[in-house]
């Protein structure tokens, strides 16, 4: 029997991967489109819509199993926080009761590790670690994942995703740190001591569809790499993957927390996105290693691509590209 899903924020970088292995395995795969238009495989069937529009939401999710909801105001929007809690908050809220009323049979909502905030030095995170967000987008995709698990015993057999840092062919987050690296226009914040997860999309993707296939309603379940390694050793490999390296001059932390600070006041008067934020150099000075043990145990999940394996494909696809 063919599976049917929906696909919210199917622009995104996650998303156009998902949507690819979604059609690639033969399922029946809808997106909803709300501004973006992109070269969609020929399988799909787009609908136009919008989450924060309730109203639009009944149709594509006619007939459909499974729900994977990416969309998301993201934290480089130039929104208060009344316009994230809208989008991130709401919009979560406006999906899961039409999800609810159309009888879909799974929803799997994508957070993320910023929920957790800064994660105690020494320790790694598990799903059960309390959640500390540091800014306005973590706070409201922590309310988000919060409704989406509160509504499981109700609706359908819903299922939080929070990925590790999540990297590879055709993101355009990540190519800016790489395009600075390889560059030779990038100086590393502090010596590099926080630790994370980083997560090949491909990888990201297969564990996504074990949530889907196997995970428990109610549950989250991060999805990380099969290493952990401090910002040090990412932009080292980042930079050897790219032929060249880091100075092994760092930055001061305070002086550029306040440049940071500045840079995004004065950018958003103008609705532009600066080019250091507090949310960007969060990556730098806040760990966020995530343990995958749950989903290993519970799911199968088994992450294959080593960081500088990775790197070298991702790098080599933006050059490929014409990107770098």
């Amino acid at each position: 029997m063919t599976r049917r899903a929906l696909v919210t924020g199917a622009s995104g970088f996650i998303g156009r991967h998902l949507v690819r292995e979604l059609v690639r395995r033969r399922w029946d795969v809808r997106i909803l489109v709300h501004e973006r238009t992109l070269d969609w495989p020929p399988e799909c069937e787009a609908f136009q819509g919008d989450i924060t529009d309730p109203p639009s939401l009944e149709k594509p999710l006619q007939h459909v199993d499974t729900v994977f909801h990416l969309a998301a105001a993201l934290g480089a929007s130039q929104l208060d926080r009344k316009g994230f809690a809208r989008v991130n908050v709401q919009g979560t809220a406006n999906l899961l009761s039409a999800a609810r009323d159309q009888g879909s049979a799974r929803f799997i909502h994508f957070s993320s590790a910023g929920v957790l905030g800064r994660v105690q030095a020494g320790t790694t995170a598990d799903e059960g670690t309390p959640c500390r967000p540091q800014d306005v987008y973590d706070q409201t995709k922590l309310e988000g994942e919060q409704l989406a698990l509160n509504d499981a015993a109700g609706g359908p057999g819903i299922v939080v995703v929070r990925p590790g840092w999540v990297y590879g062919p055709e993101d355009r987050r990540t190519f800016k740190l790489i395009r600075a690296i390889a560059r030779k226009r990038f100086l590393l914040v502090t010596k590099g001591k926080a630790w994370q997860t980083p997560v090949y999309i491909d990888d990201l993707i297969q564990g996504v569809l074990l949530c889907a296939e196997k995970g428990g309603s109610g549950s989250t379940y991060h999805l990380s790499g099969p290493e952990t390694l401090t910002v040090r050793e990412i932009v080292d490999s980042i930079a050897e993957a790219a032929g060249t390296r880091i100075p092994r001059f760092t930055l001061p932390l305070f002086p550029v927390k306040v440049a940071a600070w500045k840079l995004d006041k004065t950018f958003r008067l103008f609705h532009r996105e600066a080019p250091l934020t507090m949310g960007k150099l969060a990556f730098f000075i806040h760990p966020k290693p995530l343990s995958s043990r749950k989903a290993r145990q519970e799911l199968g999940y088994a992450p294959l691509t080593d960081f500088r394996t990775g790197m070298t494909r991702t790098i080599s696809w933006y050059r490929e590209n014409g990107w770098l």
